[in-house]
């Protein structure tokens, strides 16, 4: 009798599947509300084998923030890239993370991983990312210290407005928070 079997994932694959699972639910509860076994659940591996791949559930989360500014700033490389001149590549950034932040799990990992620098390591790897994004902004735009700290400043105003949902169906004072934000910046 011959039977039909599922090929196996390689660990690597569960690996990338765990790190999925983390980021939704490190988002929604934080490192310390959210359970190991509810995220080795969701990707159907045993809790041991979770810690196997990444040791301690403060990795997991680490590796889950870590993932979200290698994300951020290769799709801030990629929005850059091809801009005409600096107005072009602060307006193609934005876009790109106007798009970024309108996923849910992208914002909230986002979110947890400011809130939870109370602890050293998280904060070290929260400044290097940080730093890695602004750089990477710098890079594609040539923006002065002035233009950056605008930029910036318009981004983490439309993590609060989009973290209160206000952004979903923008009006009154969100439509307006949200077309300064995305207003180009000049400084001439």
């Amino acid at each position: 009798m011959t039977t039909a079997t599922t090929p196996r994932s390689t660990a690597e694959e569960r690996r990338e599947e765990i790190l999925r699972a983390a980021i939704t639910r490190f988002g929604q509860t934080g490192l310390h509300g959210t359970s190991t076994e509810l995220i080795a659940r969701d990707v159907g591996v045993s809790q041991p084998y979770l810690f196997r791949l990444f040791g301690t559930k403060k990795e997991l989360f680490m590796a889950a923030v870590r993932w979200s500014f290698d994300h951020t700033v290769e799709r801030f490389r990629q929005a850059g890239e091809d801009a005409a001149d600096q107005h072009d590549a602060f307006r193609r950034i934005g876009f790109a993370y106007q798009e970024l932040i309108s996923d849910r799990r992208f914002l909230e990992i986002q979110l947890q991983a400011y809130a939870s620098t109370s602890d050293p390591d998280i904060r070290e790897l929260v400044n290097d990312g940080f730093g890695e994004m602004i750089m990477e902004i710098q890079r594609q735009t040539r923006g002065t210290p002035q233009q950056l700290a605008v930029f910036v400043g318009r981004g983490m105003l439309l993590n609060v407005t989009s973290s209160m949902g206000a952004l979903d169906d923008p009006s009154g004072w969100a439509r307006l928070i949200q077309e300064g934000c995305m207003d180009e910046i000049r400084f001439d």
